[in-house]
């Protein structure tokens, strides 16, 4: 018997076929100088933790396409964000990519101009000054910066508004019962990826290279095996809407608790969390262009994004514990999964990328299954449009 429209309905698929991006989204250096304009250079994005700069005078330098910023704390505990430009010349301020002041200014290393950690001018050496010359109309030119449950994010809108709060997708995962302000860090991944920034959000968002790529994870989360990311992804799933089996209710297989080599946790499991989350085995949430968070039982891992080029991305993943766990853990089981995890997904999508050059190749098809695609695809193209005069 088939199911009726109305237990169609919550079917999350594609109902007709969508074509993707232009293939040079991909790859022409226009069209990525584009997203950074329309996109990294107007969006929320994280560049660290608090506790990366813990200390008062520390401070860390990002680039983000072509923009230099630093991210410190001033004397008095206060976090600033900076663009590492002197407002004399434009030359570079800080040269080191990470360390602490030593002083509270920031001088100038070409001709010393001098600013507090608050970014005003306070000290030219000059022998003399140009009549109507206002030290006050030169301070550091500002970034501004949010703060989210102690993570960092910078904006480089001129007029920036909002927060980072904001910036994630509200359709991501809730994940307010983890103590996100208190963990510590047990590791960090970098990566060059030699694709587009786009082409790993598009991996992201989509399983149905799972069963060819990850095959240990999709025997870790068996929905992931079946190509979909939940149950409403099966246009036939009301066949099954009864039967809780995580191949078909999502979550971890039998007797698994957390993404791992073997599955089981390896340190205290967060007491917040509710049964749902605990059976869930993974809870991500999103803020586009820069960052997904995925909340375990056990730890939380982040993955941050930074465009390098049109076809290169740096990824960075830092796993997250609490101090007792990681001081009484082995971690190198959760690390070891996750890493493999994220070394498969950036291999194909170079594969992807080196595809893409074809001159018969003008864009893709969209199949059902990747509905979350296209609407990464409708934000892209919104936030371009919302650039064009």
């Amino acid at each position: 018997m088939q199911p009726t429209a109305s237990e169609r309905a919550p079917y999350n698929g594609l109902t007709q076929a969508e074509p993707t991006l232009p293939s040079p989204a991909y790859w022409d250096g226009e069209n990525y100088q584009r997203d950074l304009d329309a996109i990294w250079y107007k969006n929320w994005l994280l560049v660290c933790r608090e506790a990366d700069l813990a200390q008062p005078l520390a401070f860390r330098r990002f680039r983000i396409g072509t923009q230099d910023i630093i991210v410190l704390r001033d004397d008095t505990g206060a976090l600033r964000a900076f663009h590492n430009t002197c407002r004399h010349r434009g030359s570079q301020l800080c040269q080191e990519s990470e360390g602490r002041l030593k002083a509270r200014l920031i001088t100038c290393p070409y001709h010393a101009w001098s600013y507090s950690l608050r970014g005003d001018l306070v000290r030219v050496p000059s022998k003399s000054l140009p009549d109507g010359f206002d030290k006050a109309d030169h301070p550091l030119y500002r970034v501004a910066l949010s703060v989210w449950r102690g993570f960092v994010f910078v904006n480089l809108r001129e007029d920036a508004a909002g927060s980072a709060q904001a910036s994630f997708d509200p359709a991501s995962g809730n994940l307010a019962n983890w103590p996100l302000e208190t963990l510590v860090s047990g590791h960090v991944l970098r990566k060059v990826m030699h694709c587009n920034w786009k082409i790993f959000w598009e991996n992201f968002n989509e399983c149905l290279h799972g069963p060819g790529v990850h095959k240990d994870l999709s025997r870790l989360v068996p929905i992931y095996g079946r190509g979909l990311m939940s149950r409403h992804d099966d246009p036939e799933w009301t066949r099954n809407a009864d039967n809780d089996a995580p191949e078909f209710s999502g979550g971890l297989r039998a007797g698994a608790e957390t993404w791992s080599r073997d599955g089981q946790a390896h340190g205290p499991i967060f007491s917040g969390l509710t049964p749902a989350e605990r059976a869930a085995g993974q809870t991500y949430a999103t803020s586009l262009p820069s960052m997904f968070i995925v909340g375990h039982v056990d730890y939380v891992r982040t993955v941050r994004l930074v465009p390098l080029g049109p076809e290169e991305t740096e990824l960075v993943a830092e796993w997250l514990f609490t101090p007792e766990a990681l001081a009484a853990t082995d971690i190198n089981n959760i690390v070891a999964f996750g890493t493999q995890v994220l070394e498969e997904d950036a291999a194909i999508c170079e594969v992807n990328q080196r595809g893409l050059r074809s001159m018969r190749h003008a864009a893709g098809m969209l199949m059902p299954e990747e509905y979350e695609l296209h609407r990464f695809h409708n934000w892209v193209r919104e936030q371009h449009a919302a650039l064009s005069p």
